[in-house]
């Protein structure tokens, strides 16, 4: 069996595409340090997207290590329709009506096929087009258009995407789309869904009772209504994707870190992972190397505490996918080996629950830390106590025994997780020596180390989290 050791906690999502989606490719983003590989549904066909899955479970068996797979879902994208010379440009002052006509627009109409939209505005209402590089002002609102007034910005395109800051608009959580697009993801196998653009509760419930645990659903939090709403978001969910992208064009720049640090710590109290994305190292989809302000911003998420960082188009369709993922790696390892890191972790520590399982886990970190032992490992069925060890963010890995292939593949995403696939046990002594064995085969354990051990009596129920136990690796 290959080692499965990592020389970080936090874990890497690379997202596929042109420059990535081929099986040699991912083998090397793979090796380079790639946990979970994300299928961007709104670019590709479902053919491509299958492939590509299976081309991850070919090396799942190649390397012995489970692999999660991401299925991203497009969401309902605002956009405005197409201008006779394909772009129109203005000043500071310009007045720009936006109506229903499907006939090409000019300097002075352009289509805004959304009427949900139109009746969700009113007087004084921002628009934010092109990611916020065209502010305009709504000056008049009929019953089939806007009038609006360009505040800054001096062009717009064909079919550019827009925002409204502080509107929650009446549309579906998931478009027609989304729903042929899950069915597609479903079917294929995917391990996580993403839901973008998540406004409410409503709206996970929704794709959640669609997927009835077939997989893991996340939501997209790129809305100020998602950021009002966020507890009751968190709780129909199994992890979160901050989507710095969107959200950050909704909200003021300056608020973004603070909610940032807000998202994951109350993410991480839950127990459930949380992926920090968009444009961390976008300067690397031309160049062999990421900027200093990048750099930081990556650690930023790791000091922060999140279970994963996320790479977009640097591997979807840079000039320098595996490069970009190498030095994610390097990033993420140097911060976590910061003298300061672990005090930062420490001082986040969640809150403890009132409940056996949860006082297990806790004094699985604290024994481990105390004895210094090499490794926890934990045999799970449902993922449910690898996610209470990992919220504790422990120094040492965290070997997640499981006879669940699916939960191994879903526990992938999770902080200092290493999952391995294993045949079903019915003792906790079997347990014992299943985790000593695979400790030091996986190389997350030498002979003569110890590791401390997590399990439920009786054995195989979920969520009985009741014993602990200290081994010796023979």
């Amino acid at each position: 069996m290959s080692s499965l050791r990592r020389n970080r906690h936090t874990k890497i999502v690379a997202t596929l595409g042109p420059a990535s989606g081929n099986p040699e490719m991912m083998e090397k983003l793979f090796l380079a340090g790639v946990d979970m590989f994300r299928m961007n549904f709104s670019h590709g066909t479902h053919e491509a997207h299958e492939k590509n899955l299976k081309s991850a479970r070919a090396l799942e068996a190649q390397y012995g290590r489970p692999i999660a797979m991401l299925a991203d879902l497009q969401g309902p994208k605002n956009r405005i329709g197409k201008f006779k010379n394909d772009r129109i440009e203005f000043e500071d002052g310009h007045v720009i009506r936006f109506d229903l006509d499907s006939a090409l627009g000019d300097e002075n109409r352009v289509c805004l096929p959304h009427p949900e939209v139109i009746a969700a505005m009113h007087v004084g209402s921002e628009i934010l087009l092109d990611d916020g590089k065209v502010r305009a002002k709504i000056k008049e609102q009929g019953k089939d258009y806007l009038v609006a007034q360009i505040m800054a910005g001096s062009k717009l395109s064909n079919n550019k995407g827009f925002n409204i800051p502080g509107v929650i608009i009446p549309m579906p959580a998931l478009t027609e789309k989304d729903l042929i697009d899950l069915d597609a993801a479903l079917a294929m196998g995917a391990d996580w869904v993403a839901q973008s653009f998540v406004q409410t509760a409503k709206d996970v419930q929704e794709a959640k009772d669609i997927i009835k645990g077939r997989a893991a659903l996340m939501a997209k939090i790129e809305k100020p209504s998602a950021l009002e709403f966020f507890g009751e978001i968190l709780e129909h969910v199994d992890g979160i994707m901050l989507a710095r992208g969107d959200l950050g064009v909704e909200i003021p720049p300056e608020d973004v870190p603070s909610v940032q640090k807000r998202i994951v710590r109350q993410t991480r109290d839950a127990g459930k992972p949380i992926i920090v994305a968009t444009q961390m190292l976008e300067s690397m989809i031309e160049s062999p190397r990421p900027t200093r302000a990048e750099a930081s911003d990556v650690a930023t998420a790791v000091y922060d505490g999140a279970d994963a960082v996320m790479l977009s188009a640097e591997t979807a369709a840079g000039k320098y996918p595996v490069e970009s993922v190498e030095i994610m790696n390097r990033i993420c390892h140097s911060t976590e080996s910061d003298e300061a890191y672990r005090g930062i972790i420490r001082s986040n520590h969640p809150q403890t629950e009132m409940d056996a399982s949860d006082s297990i886990t806790v004094a699985a970190a604290a024994v481990a830390s105390d004895i210094g032992a090499v490794c926890i490992a934990n045999y799970t069925t449902s993922g449910g106590t690898t996610l209470r060890t990992s919220r504790q963010r422990p120094e040492v890995p965290i070997l997640s025994l499981s006879q669940n292939l699916e939960t191994c593949r879903r526990l992938a995403l999770s902080y200092g997780v290493y999952p391995v696939h294993m045949p079903e046990i019915s003792t906790f002594a079997e347990t014992v020596e299943w985790a000593t064995k695979l400790a030091k085969e996986k190389g997350l354990a030498k002979k003569g180390e110890r590791i401390v051990l997590t399990a439920g009596v009786p054995f195989g129920q979920s969520g009985s989290t009741n014993v602990l136990r200290i081994a010796t690796i023979e």
